[in-house]
């Protein structure tokens, strides 16, 4: 199980988009780099032609570039801080069947994410 997953919300501690938030778009596992919604903004120059984001024109285009995961934090659900990530495990039952499951969970508020 993985500490941040697509669609979680996460705050960027360093670099030079510190400080803002958004939400995962992606998450590359083989690079260990997320790239996160409105955040790492870049500029691409596209020639008339490239698909890029499925453009046919040509231009300045601008969008996410992948950040590092040990660059960004997850936002705690209660304090709206940057926290940890933890894992335990639940007993569920469902339908009168008990199931273990691995939970997340933030460091700062014990709240399951």
């Amino acid at each position: 199980m993985q500490n941040i997953k697509k669609d979680d919300n996460v705050i960027v501690i360093s670099g030079k988009s510190k400080g803002s938030t958004g939400k995962v778009l992606e998450v590359i596992v083989e690079t260990n780099k997320v790239i996160v919604e409105g955040v790492n903004m870049v500029t691409k120059h596209v020639k008339v032609g490239q698909t890029a984001r499925g453009t046919k024109t040509g231009g300045i285009e601008t969008m996410e570039a992948p950040i590092h995961v040990s660059n960004v934090a997850l936002v705690d659900p209660k304090s709206k801080k940057p926290t940890r990530v933890g894992f335990r495990t639940e007993t569920i039952t469902k339908n009168g069947e008990k199931k273990t499951v691995r939970v997340r969970f933030a460091k700062k508020s014990g709240e399951k994410i």
